[in-house]
């Protein structure tokens, strides 16, 4: 995904030129604070000297972070007050671009902080990060209701702005509205007291989901439990196990509701116990409970949306999004709710039939889906996720795979930098060369999973590009592979690939970014269109000519057998109710917390849910949501609040775009460099359903997706 962290929460400035004073006309500034003595060697108080500005990681420590925040908070603040105060007739240069150029070492120090938070935490950045929620919050209501800064941008004349200036203006005047601009004086006071808890309680359910996840983890004292683990596996376990001061196997928990490891764990005992470990994880009346956060975060938003005249948070959220309204995005989810169910019955008939047909005698439950699918499909389709796996080492795939099919579609290249100083010993570098072969970014990799990284993986810039500031972009990846035991490969299972080429379609969204101004370049569009470019990349992972290039065995280096090459393909659709269901009822939670019109509605989080799987026809137990309520990341502790149906939007793009791609020559450089002119470079400097048209030729519906979910033919 996206990773739409706090910095991206707190404004949408960007916050990056060498601005410092801006003197009004009547020379009555605000003077900008000067840095005292001991600011003179933190990293943050200019560029980095590396190339295109990468961060100094060799230079960085904990201790930066609190007076980088305290200075920078204190410049930005006087900027905005000039800003604001300027008797000056306004213009796009001295105010729009003004704030634009606002913050410059607010913004460095945040954006290695929160990528920092989210992948290479501590106790110390974790009480930084709650102690600064709030104030970061109190500093975006400072910028946004701030009522002379929004008289002086609503008075702008558009008469002579180019494009990208008129669509920058555009969308600031949207955000200031969307903030609450307009709100009385009193309505405003109230909105900022309920930002600041809002933040706070974003920071708590994170830091307690973190905590949830690591301390979820199962230990098993006997390796008998563990059949049907690899060797590695095994060894993996006993290695987190010491690594964390225990005796025994460690199975450690991802973000997710199931867990990779029930695909293949024989004892079900074992399976049960994996299972209820990742779904209770967040709800044991102890330290790490998030229940009763989430539950006050959902009644705040509801009232935050009251105050701003909406019905309901949903409503206020989707906005500015390709949906625009709650009922919109319902629709998409009931379209595809209905057929998912119905396939994921017919496939539990399937499991349930082996299972009898084993004489298991017991009737599936969610710990046996995923150990008993993968037998259906060996079945059905005659295909072993183990024979699968030697083929896919981590490094081949990123290398062979992923940039060999960014090489072929889009005429890019790579070259591993070692000189780049990174967090964690395990993060790689790469330097990125456009099709002239001229330097176009850098780019970091983070594989491995660690007790102090969040889960999921996700797609972040240290640095955004930037033509006005002379800008290219830093990218990182962040994945939560398992890391394996000293001296072994790193193999990783089909749908880790699929991970790896979504995650890089969102870099390949950020690495052809061609805007003037920050705030619109890249990834900085609506949540339901920024899934669409990284969820089209799945695709090129079964490009024939890809494929082959990089499903290579990991000791004999001979290429895939095609014989197991058309398996995978013939089992493309297997198991997609059960994948599609537990997505759509996920989507279909989020969407009722944040559709709440009144108090009385709410519900203690576990009846809650309950009532909306019920509601919507999410009757089938052994098919639960990939997110429980009480470590749905993604919208209590992330941006995605009322937004997790964009994946599901994003997918309908996706499915559309790439059935006008495959009809029109497949993977040719032509149609790359038609994606990359009309999808992947036009940033947020555009209508972006107009610019889906414009690459397709026609308005998206949702029959491809179907399509290509196997649900019709």
């Amino acid at each position: 995904m996206k990773n739409i962290t706090s910095i991206f929460l707190i404004s949408s400035l960007a916050i990056a030129s060498g601005c410092t004073t801006m003197k009004t006309s009547d020379n009555n500034s605000t003077e900008i604070p000067a840095p005292n003595a001991n600011m003179a060697n933190n990293p943050f108080m200019k560029k980095s000297s590396l190339q295109y500005q990468a961060p100094e990681f060799n230079k960085i420590r904990d201790s930066h972070f609190k007076p980088a925040f305290e200075y920078g908070i204190k410049v930005q603040l006087a900027e905005i007050e000039n800003i604001a105060n300027n008797t000056a007739a306004p213009t796009f240069e001295n105010t729009i671009l003004a704030l634009e150029n606002s913050g410059e070492v607010l913004r460095r120090a945040q954006t290695v902080f929160y990528n920092l938070t989210g992948s290479n935490t501590n106790p110390d950045l974790q009480k930084i990060e709650v102690e600064y929620a709030p104030i970061f919050a109190g500093l975006s209501d400072k910028i946004y209701l701030n009522e002379k800064l929004f008289n002086r941008i609503k008075a702008i004349n558009t008469l002579n702005l180019g494009s990208e200036e008129k669509r920058v203006l555009e969308l600031y005047t949207t955000n200031f509205e969307i903030a609450g601009a307009n709100l009385s004086p009193d309505n405003k006071v109230k909105v900022k007291k309920i930002n600041e808890e809002l933040a706070t309680l974003s920071t708590q359910f994170s830091n307690k989901l973190l905590d949830a996840r690591k301390n979820g983890a199962l230990l098993i004292s006997d390796v008998k439990e563990l059949d049907g683990l690899s060797a590695d596996e095994i060894a993996a376990a006993a290695a987190d196990a010491k690594a964390a001061g225990k005796t025994g196997y460690l199975l450690s928990l991802q973000n997710t509701t199931q867990q990779p490891l029930l695909q293949n764990l024989k004892n079900r005992a074992t399976r049960e116990k994996l299972f209820k470990a990742s779904w209770y994880r967040a709800e044991k009346d102890n330290a790490d409970d998030t229940r009763s956060i989430l539950e006050r975060q959902a009644k705040l938003r509801m009232e935050k949306a009251h105050l701003m005249g909406k019905k309901s948070f949903a409503e206020w959220k989707l906005q500015d999004q390709m949906a625009k309204t709650p009922e919109n995005a319902i629709n998409l989810l009931a379209q595809l709710a209905k057929p998912a169910v119905e396939t994921a019955k017919r496939e539990s008939d399937e499991i349930q039939a082996l299972i009898n047909k084993q004489k298991g005698g017991f009737t599936v439950e969610p710990w046996d889906w995923n150990f008993y699918a993968e037998q259906v499909r060996k079945e059905k389709y005659d295909l072993d996720e183990n024979q699968i796996k030697p083929y896919f080492e981590v490094k081949t795939v990123l290398e062979k795979g992923v940039f060999y099919a960014a090489e072929k579609f889009y005429g890019i290249t790579f070259k591993e930098r070692n000189d780049l100083p990174v967090y964690h010993p395990d993060v790689v570098a790469y330097e990125v060369y456009d099709r002239d072969g001229k330097s176009l970014a850098i780019y970091y990799l983070d594989f491995y999973t660690r007790n102090n990284k969040n889960g999921g993986a996700w797609m972040s810039n240290f640095v955004d590009q930037s033509h006005l500031l002379d800008q290219k972009p830093v990218i990182v990846n962040v994945f939560n592979y398992q890391k394996p035991a000293e001296g072994k490969p790193s193999l990783i299972s089909y749908d880790d690939v699929t991970t790896m080429f979504h995650e890089f379609g969102h870099t390949l969204h950020g690495l052809f970014a061609d805007q003037k101004y920050t705030s619109i370049s890249g990834t900085s569009v609506p949540r339901d269109f920024v899934e669409f470019p990284s969820q089209i990349n799945e695709f090129f992972a079964l490009e024939p000519a890809v494929l082959k290039n990089y499903a290579l065995h990991y000791q004999t280096k001979k290429p895939m057998p095609q014989a197991l090459v058309d398996k995978i393909k013939k089992a493309g659709t297997f198991n997609q109710g059960y994948s599609t269901t537990e997505l759509v009822s996920a989507a279909t939670i989020d969407m009722n917390w944040h559709s709440v019109t009144d108090e009385s509605q709410f519900k203690p989080t576990l009846d809650f849910e309950k009532s909306v799987l019920a509601k919507y026809g999410f009757n089938l137990k052994q098919v639960p949501p990939r997110y429980h309520s009480p470590y749905f990341a993604h919208i209590w502790g992330g941006g995605y609040s009322a937004g997790y149906y964009a994946y599901m939007w994003s997918d309908m793009l996706n499915s559309n775009a790439w059935d006008w791609i495959s009809k029109n020559g497949g993977m040719t450089r032509a149609n790359g460099d038609r994606f990359r002119k009309y999808i992947l470079s036009v940033g947020n400097s555009v209508d972006l359903n107009t610019a889906f048209k414009q690459f397709t030729g026609k308005d998206p519906d949702i029959k491809p997706l179907l399509k290509d979910k196997g649900f019709i033919k």
